[in-house]
């Protein structure tokens, strides 16, 4: 296997691509491997290719449906070596942190195959039975974007394929080499058809969501996009789960102690990079802690290594794509232009490659872009708060509604503090922390339906409802 060459999977065969693109590695700027650019012949015959499979893999046993999640789970862990270097090669993460996105993957495929599919007995009476049952809706497009591509396809697999829907999988433009390489491994362990794994530029999105044979959409990515998605799939009233964009609040109480949440904070807006939809994009610190947390915060970003993630030591990697470096730059120009206070960072990088510095705002006004917009880098504004139902109000006032965290030392009163948020997860003194067993999603503009838990599978389900009249005795 050549590592420049790579395959779509579709009917469980290779296709190389009538077309291709180049894609780079985000630590240099440059291209280093080619990937297909899936044309619409070739997207029609994945998607037939999982329509045939259909009826078949519905009528496999759920026991052996687990059982081959549980498989691919095992083909991804024995080559993890191999794809979290790719990973980092292409997305531009730390090997650590690639090796936690793909494994993540296979955790979750695994977790994943211990949900049950309901079965709901609403009346059983003399005169009636009535049971709702939960079957799979058909040809699944699980469209995934480029911050974590492995373990948020798995997000999408592992339940579609639980229930019974065929997928047709596309990663983003800009990462798509590891999901084929895992594509091409995971060929004949599932039932060809089942899995076809397609990658294509800017164009196969649009196609993909607008096809008439896909029957949903599961979509991770930019809430504008996500609106594009479910106006392409509003046509044949296709069914749609959207994980959107967040500008998650961190609110950080005055009894924290400050020397033993810095790091926790840091890592809460800075893992990868800051590309992550639930990282803190706004840290509300109560005044009385805003000074020492503010002075620990940048003497802890000042021992943080950013660079190529290949690099051994290596904990920040580069901005993924061109695109976002230069939205990146754009918003902490708007910062300069405007006299905001930097207490770090705020120069664009001089080496190749798409490297943003650790950059820390202080106390930015509340109506500055780059506290009202999701910044995804590594950027974040220091805001102050001095009374808790205006700092409450002041992170509950956005668009977005996906995650936020609290952190006191006060476990009751931070558990209060969480019903007046508006977002879809909370943590209490942690972040990010997702379960395949509770379900995750978002209020507002973050997105609509779930993913993970119970709930998350019946998103790739249909109801129907089964009435029977029961023989009535003559009278």
């Amino acid at each position: 296997m050549s590592s420049t060459h790579f395959s779509m999977t579709i009917n469980g065969q290779a296709i190389n691509g009538t077309e291709t693109f180049a894609v780079e590695n985000p630590a240099t700027g440059k291209a280093f491997a080619n990937a297909p650019d899936c044309t619409r012949a070739e997207l029609d015959a994945a998607v037939a290719a999982g329509r045939a499979a259909f009826p078949g893999w519905k009528a496999t046993p759920i026991a052996k449906r687990r059982e081959l999640l549980n498989a691919m789970a095992g083909v991804i862990m024995q080559n993890l070596p191999e794809l979290s270097r790719l990973l980092t090669q292409e997305q531009g993460k730390p090997h650590p942190d690639a090796e936690g996105d793909v494994g993540g993957g296979a955790f979750w495929l695994m977790e994943s195959s211990k949900h049950e599919i309901p079965e709901h007995v609403s009346e059983d009476s003399a005169e009636r039975h009535a049971v709702t049952r939960y079957g799979p809706i058909g040809v699944v497009a699980a469209i995934v974007p480029w911050n974590f591509p492995i373990i948020l396809a798995a997000f999408k697999l592992g339940p579609a394929l639980l229930a019974g829907n065929t997928v047709v999988l596309k990663p983003a433009p800009t990462t798509p080499l590891t999901t084929l390489r895992i594509g091409e491994l995971l060929r004949g362990v599932l039932p060809d058809g089942v899995l076809n794994v397609i990658s294509g530029s800017d164009r196969l999105g649009p196609w993909l969501t607008a096809h008439p044979g896909v029957d949903k959409v599961s979509f991770t990515g930019s809430t504008q996009t996500g609106k594009k998605v479910m106006e392409s799939a509003a046509h044949s009233l296709k069914r749609v789960t959207l994980e959107l964009g967040g500008n998650d609040p961190a609110i950080v109480m005055p009894d924290v102690d400050v020397e033993k949440v810095a790091e926790d904070l840091f890592w809460a807006a800075f893992r990868n990079t800051g590309q992550i939809c639930i990282a803190t994009k706004r840290m509300y610190i109560h005044e009385d802690v805003y000074e020492p947390l503010k002075a620990a915060f940048v003497a802890y970003a000042k021992t943080v290594k950013v660079g190529d993630g290949a690099e051994q030591g290596t904990q920040i990697g580069p901005i993924q794509n061109s695109a976002q470096y230069k939205r990146v730059l754009e918003l902490i120009q708007d910062a300069k232009d405007n006299g905001y206070k930097f207490l770090i960072g705020g120069e664009a990088s001089d080496v190749p490659g798409y490297f943003v510095p650790i950059t820390i705002l202080d106390n930015p006004p509340e109506n500055a872009r780059i506290v009202q917009e999701e910044q995804f880098g590594p950027v974040l504004p220091l805001l102050k708060f001095d009374n808790l139902d205006e700092v409450v109000g002041r992170a509950n006032d956005s668009e977005y509604g996906l995650g936020a965290s609290i952190w006191s030392s006060d476990i009751a009163r931070a558990q209060e503090i969480a019903t007046s948020l508006q977002a879809g997860t909370v943590w209490i003194n942690e972040s990010q922390h997702l379960s395949p067993h509770a379900s995750f999603g978002g209020f507002k503009q973050s997105g609509i339906g779930v993913e993970g838990g119970q709930e998350g599978v019946l998103e790739f389900c249909q109801a129907q409802t089964v009435f029977t009249r029961k023989p009535q005795p003559a009278t």
